[in-house]
């Protein structure tokens, strides 16, 4: 079996664009709400979201590619390259057959699809796109990906919602580790801040209609009321180790274990036993070699809903125990960066892996209002420097996807 580590990284989110930058942000608990400024401000009772600010698609993508793309494959693109020269190697020494993209993408081009629908309903169907399809599917961020690379090993897309780049990150690790390839592209991208999408959510009841912007998401606090919807992209280079040893190459972390299971309940509320979420995260640290009392920090999905905190809550203590869940220290990045949907579990992975890098844990931001049913550590006195030798990352989606990677400190 091969160890797996993290060579380069690269992000575009509501909170910064570049490695650099939204470390700074997690340091200065940065808030990447902004109030709509749309119709959906007037129509509907949400007031907030958290948008990518200021991204130049133009940056990796000439005019007319970035034209026909749809904005997660951008966010895909920009991040993955970004992450490839983070790396410090365009891995020409190895065949393109083992060097491979996996990307999770939740919804895909949901905005493509409003805007060539009402150009359809106006004008007829001789008038959609002719890039329409390509533009919405989700595995287009994968295939594109590999176009600007030229990977060629496996390449393809994980769509489990809100866990889709948890997932694609555990199985590059799993094609890593088990001799299929030797470098893997892995992460998310999502999309669709938009009054169509944002429609949808809210009458689900899922988005917060809070209009105050340091208590809009509020994970694990007892006056949470639904998340803000983000969007973005995290892309990881991972890499085997004596690949990127024998090149040289700066290391973040390793990725050391990976879960994956479902409630097998219903169709978006977790299940309230939290059996299936405590298993996933029991086989990640097992895979890992840990014993519970030896996971230092966990990035929660935290999303700031009322079920998912509660129950994830309870998973971590049936996972861990209840002596090593208290002493573990959670927190929820979605506090500053809003849920990313398919792209959040690998932003996620992003924080954690510079988490355990830096020994330091930021702060679950905004917290006041203490829950008893979620009554464990969650960061929300400020930030904590302390050691992070193994930390792992959860992502809970709907239809019951769960999924959990354990990142470690590198040692050799």
């Amino acid at each position: 079996m091969k160890r797996v580590v993290i060579t380069g990284m690269g992000i575009v989110s509501p909170i910064g664009s570049t490695i650099d930058e939204f470390f700074e942000s997690l340091k200065e608990n940065k808030l990447g709400f902004s109030y709509i400024n749309d119709r959906a401000s007037e129509e509907f009772s949400v007031k907030i979201a958290a948008p990518v600010r200021d991204f130049d698609p133009e940056k990796h993508l000439d005019k007319k590619e970035a034209k026909r793309m749809d904005r997660f494959t951008q966010f895909a693109v920009s991040a993955a390259l970004d992450a490839l020269e983070d790396s410090g190697s365009r891995f020409e020494d190895i065949s393109p057959y083992r060097a491979g993209v996996i990307t999770g993408v939740g919804i895909g081009g949901l905005d493509t699809t409003g805007l060539e629908y009402a150009k359809y309903k106006e004008k007829g169907p001789d008038r959609i796109s002719v890039f329409y399809i390509p533009m919405v599917i989700c595995n287009m961020a994968a295939g594109t990906v590999a176009m600007k690379t030229g990977f060629k090993g496996a390449n393809f897309c994980t769509t489990t919602a809100c866990a889709s780049s948890t997932h694609a990150i555990g199985e590059a690790f799993r094609k890593i580790k088990d001799g299929y390839l030797d470098v893997c592209i892995a992460g998310g991208a999502e999309a669709c801040c938009s009054e169509f999408a944002m429609g949808g959510f809210n009458n689900m009841k899922a988005l917060t209609r809070s209009d105050v912007l340091d208590r809009c998401s509020i994970p694990f606090d007892a006056e949470r009321s639904g998340f803000v919807l983000g969007e973005g992209s995290g892309m990881l280079i991972l890499e085997e180790l004596e690949h990127a040893k024998a090149r040289g190459a700066k290391i973040y972390a390793e990725v050391s274990g990976y879960g994956a299971t479902a409630d097998a309940y219903h169709m978006t509320s977790p299940d309230p036993e939290a059996g299936a979420a405590a298993a996933c995260i029991k086989m990640a640290y097992e895979e890992a070699g840990l014993a519970p009392d030896e996971i230092d920090y966990i990035n929660a999905h935290g999303t700031s809903t009322h079920l998912n905190d509660m129950s994830e809550t309870k998973a971590i203590k049936l996972a861990l125990g209840e002596a090593a869940a208290r002493k573990t220290v959670i927190n929820s990045t979605k506090s500053m960066t809003g849920h990313l949907l398919g792209a959040a579990g690998a932003i996620e992975a992003i924080t954690t892996a510079l988490s355990c890098k830096n020994d330091f844990v930021h702060a679950t931001v905004g917290y006041k209002v203490p829950d008893p049913e979620c009554d464990l550590d969650y960061c929300v006195t400020g930030n904590r420097n302390m050691t992070v030798n193994a930390a792992l990352s959860n992502s809970l989606g709907f239809g019951g996807h769960n999924a959990t990677i354990c990142i470690k400190k590198y040692k050799p």
